[in-house]
């Protein structure tokens, strides 16, 4: 009887935090489970092409910084914590479900907020919510002002000064060309680090491997 009673508290608890969450209060709850990958305002399409920019580690690793990191990118900040999956590698569907959980409750308001009054289309969408969750400065940025008053070749070009450090200018040129003239980028390809070396905890970069994210997801 108590097992019931406490679990009949905690789903009215999930209840009201599912509600609150609809409304805007309290903390996004984190995915348990997927039942399809093109659930939510980003399109599969767009969910490969986000992966195809970034590498992807299995287990926790520590960065150039020393920061323990996991999956694409993914750190203690975005509220998500990492260290739960020290020397505990995850499988790709749970990498992906936390990356696309992170995208649409932390960095696709942002993107939405900033192009507030300006309807943007899938190609449009995927390459500023990369170049936020990149960069974090979706609401800083001068070429997100420059476009939506219309100013399409100032916008392009103020794009493209986001490019410290040197090696992000490839991926910039790719966000931008997908933002102004809907060029997708990715081949379908992600690429998996499978190793971490320990007790360093640096990913084995010999480890990577090319995988088809399209047919993982």
């Amino acid at each position: 009887m108590d097992e019931l009673l406490r679990q009949t508290i905690k789903d009215v608890m999930d209840g009201i935090a599912i509600i609150l969450r609809q409304y805007g209060i309290g903390k996004p709850i984190e995915p348990k489970t997927s039942t399809s990958i093109d659930e939510g305002p980003l399109t599969k399409r767009a969910l490969v092409e986000l992966v195809s920019h970034e590498g992807i580690v299995l287990e926790a690793y520590k960065d150039s910084k020393g920061i323990w990191t996991w999956g694409i990118g993914v750190t203690d900040a975005s509220g998500h914590r990492v260290g739960r999956y020290i020397d505990n590698p995850q499988s790709i569907k749970r990498v992906v479900e936390i990356f696309k959980w992170l995208l649409e409750t932390q960095y696709l308001p942002d993107v939405l907020e900033a192009f507030k009054g300006v309807k943007l289309n899938e190609h449009q969408l995927a390459a500023a919510v990369s170049f936020h969750y990149n960069t974090g400065a979706i609401k800083r940025a001068s070429w997100v002002k420059s476009f939506k008053e219309g100013k399409r070749t100032q916008a392009r070009r103020e794009f493209l000064q986001w490019r410290k450090p040197p090696e992000i200018f490839d991926r910039r040129k790719k966000e931008s060309a997908l933002f102004f003239d809907g060029l997708w980028s990715n081949n379908g390809k992600a690429t998996v680090y499978t190793r971490v070396r320990k007790p360093s905890y640096v990913p084995v970069w010999s480890s990577a491997e090319k995988i088809d994210i399209e047919k993982e997801l």
